[in-house]
């Protein structure tokens, strides 16, 4: 149970900063996670008057608020369209409408969870987070740094000449996930994104070869993926079956992508 002793609804980035730096002091966000703590909080910082709640996208990409929900990223049209359908892909999953109308990309991003559809795939899109006095730090940094009392003011996704793809291991429809897979295949290479191992998800950036088929090119690269990947066991699955599953999905990303 989490008790609240004040609330505060931020008129800047500087107070809201300001007031994190207090230890007992928490970010709201969207309130799905954090109310399932056993947490003492003396003010809770409301950041929706903010206006990070839109996405904007330009030319070179999309800047995405922290406030934005996850519904919101599934409907968006423009994510939808760079993307082939893989954001939507990612979060379509998770619970239902009514949490994904509340669950906000800053807190989903913000927590780092094992389990995040939404790291899994802005890992993949190779975005980057914007802090309040960190200025913008790639995603695969800001998610290997232990947590701090900066404020994530929204997540940028560049654009680039690449394909995209997600896919999600799930025991029952909307349960969390047993493994997730976000790859990507640009000009350099590919990237795969393996989460739910069921640890913080992790990063794969593997180049083809000229001379193989995309057959041989996926077989090689699941092989890869398995053999660096770490996995553990939980009540979803044995660390065995999501090492398993980590070669069948890259493999079938690799195939979706050439195709």
């Amino acid at each position: 149970m989490m008790t609240i002793r004040e609330y505060k609804r931020a008129e800047s980035l500087e107070e809201a900063w300001q007031l994190n730096q207090k230890k007992n002091n928490r970010v709201l966000g969207g309130m799905i996670w954090l109310k399932m703590e056993k947490l003492n909080v003396g003010t809770a910082i409301d950041l929706s008057g903010l206006g990070l709640d839109t996405v904007e996208e330009t030319d070179e990409g999309f800047s995405i608020g922290a406030m934005v929900t996850l519904r919101q990223l599934e409907l968006h049209e423009g994510l939808a369209a760079y993307t082939g359908g893989a954001v939507r892909e990612s979060v379509r999953h998770i619970v239902g409408v009514q949490l994904r109308n509340l669950a906000t990309v800053g807190g989903s991003i913000y927590s780092r969870f094992g389990f995040s559809d939404v790291l899994t795939m802005f890992l993949a899109l190779n975005a980057s987070v914007e802090l309040y006095k960190g200025g913008i730090v790639p995603l695969a940094e800001y998610a290997a740094r232990p947590y701090d009392r900066d404020i994530l003011v929204r997540v940028l996704v560049p654009k680039e000449a690449a394909s995209f793809c997600y896919q999600s291991v799930r025991n029952s429809q909307t349960d969390f996930p047993v493994l997730t897979c976000a790859a990507a295949k640009t000009a350099e290479g590919y990237r795969f994104v393996i989460g739910a191992r069921p640890g913080k998800a992790m990063l794969f950036a593997l180049k083809p070869n000229g001379a193989e088929t995309p057959e041989l090119t996926a077989d090689r690269f699941a092989a890869e993926v398995r053999a660096q990947i770490k996995t553990e066991s939980n009540l979803r699955g044995s660390a065995e079956y999501r090492n398993h599953l980590a070669g069948v999905l890259v493999k079938r990303a690799v195939r979706r992508l050439e195709a």
